[in-house]
């Protein structure tokens, strides 16, 4: 995990899990990386959010399942109380819906308690760059269910859904052009109707979208290496 410049603060985390065996282990984890200060805990969704308030942190790790109720249904006050906090969520919920309604709620990271301790370093890394962060076991489940209409409701057409799908695999233009047997230029009118229609201006908001909106990859894309070696 990168740390902190040393021009820049250290890193602040609160804590929110009911378990304070687990928030041990979370604190002695993240204060053994340089430049990453836990400055409180929480065991419940509200005082997560009474701490968020109080202290505004770069990073939130919240539990799904606290006493209280779910904390997902508290993201919007979390998100309220203080913007620019990153959200990871570190559950032992692996429901697809579960995670899609996270991402699509305002958290920067979706961690399973299951994975090892790198995993969560590396999905704070992520939130903190600006980037969202799904666990990879999770991923085979969420392109395993049907996608959300989500894709519908936006008013894009099959055509632009194919075009979506293939770059969040990282395809270019030009890969895609020759996948889907269109010309290149078809391919960038409809990544500009992409970006119109979704109201972001860069790939990586669209893979945030597509995410967070349960779109998954095109499983009958042509392989990267073979897209580049056609002429």
């Amino acid at each position: 995990m990168s740390s902190p410049s040393p021009s820049h603060p250290p890193w602040t985390v609160v804590l929110a899990d009911d378990h304070a065996v687990v928030r041990d282990g979370l604190r002695l984890l993240l204060e053994g990386e340089p430049g990453i200060v836990v400055v409180a805990e929480a065991q419940t969704a509200s005082s997560a959010v009474a701490a968020v308030a109080q202290h505004h942190p770069a990073v939130l790790v919240l539990d799904v399942t606290m006493p209280g109720g779910s904390s997902l249904d508290r993201l919007p006050d979390l998100r309220a109380a203080s913007p620019h906090t990153v959200i990871v969520m570190l559950t032992m919920q692996a429901e697809p819906e579960y995670a899609r309604r996270a991402l699509r709620d305002g958290a920067q990271g979706y961690v399973l308690k299951e994975a090892a301790g790198v995993e969560l370093l590396a999905a704070i890394d992520t939130a903190l760059r600006g980037g969202t962060y799904l666990s990879p076991s999770l991923g085979a489940r969420l392109a395993a269910t049907p996608d959300r209409p989500d894709a519908e409701a936006h008013g894009l057409s099959a055509r632009e859904l194919d075009v979506l799908r293939l770059l969040v695999l990282g395809h270019t233009n030009a890969e895609i052009a020759l996948a889907l047997s269109l010309s290149r230029r078809t391919v960038e009118t409809h990544r500009a109707s992409l970006h119109g229609k979704l109201g972001v201006s860069t790939r990586a908001g669209l893979v945030q979208w597509s995410m967070r909106h349960g779109v998954h990859p095109l499983d009958t894309a042509v392989p990267r290496a073979t897209v580049r070696a056609l002429p």
